[in-house]
């Protein structure tokens, strides 16, 4: 019996320890988190506050939105150098076929003048370039919305800026290299026209002409051969300009309203 009622002492002690233990435990616990826990009011008080500054903001939500998003402020210039690579990229392109074909129309006309009107073609080509470029830079120009009055708040968005600067780049770049691969085969195509109009054989000679004319009299309609030859070149040269011109057409018109659209 007294070894029965020592062990049920000891339990008996060892349960009430624990729940010491458990109820220490407990109390702080829940003393730390009322310490560290906010007080009901600055919870509501804050609520509230985050409640007032979105009835602030109200419609302006999308203004702060669109300044650090889509739209910002600075979209605009994206835009306008679309519409000037457009038009000044092809009228480099014009100036340097135009340049090229016409000092060498000048050159032949000297010693055939009959064929000046004929070897006009590439220069009438090269001009061309420069209208692509201002029919798109009047397409361009004409999509870029201003700010809205009052507010000042932007509505054109990084997407239809980056649209339309790829378009102005599409036509400006293949205006560029269409007028100058025109340039080059009107430069030597009309010479070699001019030459063989006036059956000069393009030989370097000892004297001071610097060619040995004369030749073939028989051979002096070949020049038609080489004229149809500098005009195919010449068509499949401008249908790059043509090409680039359609690209930015279709490019021009993707877009993405901003909010105050």
């Amino acid at each position: 019996m007294r070894k029965g009622s020592k062990i049920f002492k000891l339990e008996f002690v060892e349960i009430n320890l624990a729940l010491l233990k458990s109820n220490a435990y407990l109390r702080f616990l829940f003393s730390n988190t009322d310490e560290r826990a906010p007080p009901r009011a600055s919870i509501r008080k804050s609520n509230q506050q985050h409640k007032r500054s979105r009835e602030t903001m109200g419609d302006n939500a999308d203004y702060y939105i669109n300044q650090y998003g889509l739209c910002p402020s600075w979209a605009l210039s994206l835009g306008y150098m679309g519409v000037a690579a457009g038009a000044v990229l092809s009228n480099w392109g014009s100036a340097w076929g135009t340049w090229k074909a016409g000092v060498s129309l000048l050159n032949t006309g000297i010693r055939h003048p009959g064929s000046v009107m004929k070897n006009v073609i590439p220069i009438v080509m090269a001009g061309v370039i420069g209208i692509y470029g201002l029919i798109i830079a009047v397409i361009l120009g004409g999509n870029i919305p201003s700010p809205t009055v009052g507010t000042g708040e932007n509505v054109y968005s990084i997407y239809t800026g980056m649209a339309h600067l790829c378009a102005g780049l599409c036509c400006g770049l293949s205006g560029l290299a269409a007028g100058g691969c025109i340039g080059i085969i009107g430069d030597y195509g009309v010479r070699s026209v001019g030459y063989r109009s006036s059956n000069i054989s393009v030989v370097f000679s000892t004297d001071k002409s610097g060619f040995d004319e004369g030749g073939d009299e028989g051979n002096s309609g070949d020049e038609n051969k080489l004229f149809v030859g500098m005009l195919i070149m010449l068509i499949f040269s401008e249908a790059l300009a043509l090409y680039g011109l359609i690209v930015a057409l279709i490019v021009s018109q993707h877009s993405y309203p901003c909010g105050g659209e």
